[in-house]
């Protein structure tokens, strides 16, 4: 699933074909909907945007955010969802309910001449068969329901805003770290990459961690994310998931090496999800039962 760092990367690229410095901003030529899943909002109708310029591109949480003519194209791509651009679409009208791209959006003037396929532009596309990509045309990004109860960008929360939020927590601090109406921005990959940086169980108790514990955490959180966005910053859209594998140290590293210490890097697993973490950096040296049966290590 695309996270804070991705989203980030996603929306510097965009900037650059979109609003480029040297040359108009791109305006939007034509939308085509292929999986009508995808597109969750009615009431301003998607081709509203053809024809019109492109303001702005931004983030909100993990959301992405064009604003094209006074409305606002939002997209959140979910846990199998990805933006592929091309400097020349196909002109071929796409076929609805065919492939996996769901949304396509077509642009003129995007600082790059339109090749022998067809104007830039780029598709959102989903794997797998669970279909959560979302794309919302709205009049003002707050409409977005996911947006409306985002809490605080992990990025701009401070330490006197952080150590609130994890004593009024009773649960398990993974799960706050991903909770977007808590802190937004942070999913199943970075908190386990911020817990095993700051040397946290991924099942210690959010209101139980001292002072110390409390300030670890958030100087990792910033610190990692930060650095995220900068090996992000500056890259193609088609290489960002590389980045962000290439970065990661245990998660979705069952089996490996810990880099830090060298012990097996486990894994917990859960209906639909697992979390990754090393036992001597995290836990003491002791493996965490499966969910059934695990005691919360602090």
């Amino acid at each position: 699933m695309p996270e804070m760092p991705e989203v980030q990367g996603l929306v510097d690229f965009l900037r650059r074909k979109l609003i480029p410095e040297d040359g108009p901003p791109a305006v939007v030529a034509g939308l085509e909907v292929a999986s009508f899943s995808v597109l969750k909002t009615a009431k301003v109708p998607v081709q509203s945007l053809a024809g019109l310029q492109v303001q702005s591109v931004d983030r909100c949480g993990k959301f992405l955010v064009l604003e094209i003519g006074g409305l606002f194209l939002v997209m959140h791509l979910a846990r199998a969802g990805w933006l592929r651009w091309s400097d020349s679409l196909s002109t071929a009208r796409l076929k609805p309910g065919k492939g996996l791209i769901a949304l396509r959006v077509r642009f003129a003037d995007a600082g790059t001449e339109p090749g022998p396929g067809g104007e830039p532009g780029f598709d959102l596309t989903e794997a797998g068969t669970r279909k959560s990509l979302a794309a919302y045309v709205v009049e003002s990004p707050e409409e977005v329901p996911g947006i409306a109860r985002l809490g605080p960008d992990a990025l701009e929360l401070d330490l006197a805003g952080f150590k609130p939020l994890l004593h009024a927590h009773a649960g398990q601090i993974k799960g706050l770290l991903r909770d977007q109406s808590k802190i937004a921005g942070i999913g199943n990959a970075y908190s386990d990459e911020i817990l095993h940086a700051a040397r946290l169980s991924p099942f210690a108790l959010a209101n139980k961690l001292d002072d110390d514990a409390v300030a670890t955490l958030h100087t990792t959180m910033h610190h990692l994310l930060r650095t995220a966005i900068e090996a992000a910053s500056g890259r193609p859209a088609k290489e960002l998931k590389d980045t962000k594998r290439q970065s990661l140290r245990v998660h979705a590293r069952t089996g490996e090496a810990c880099p830090v210490c060298g012990d097996t890097v486990r894994e917990v697993s859960f209906a639909d999800s697992s979390l990754q973490y090393c036992p001597t950096c995290q836990t003491g040296g002791k493996p965490l039962a499966d969910r059934r049966t695990s005691k919360f290590l602090k």
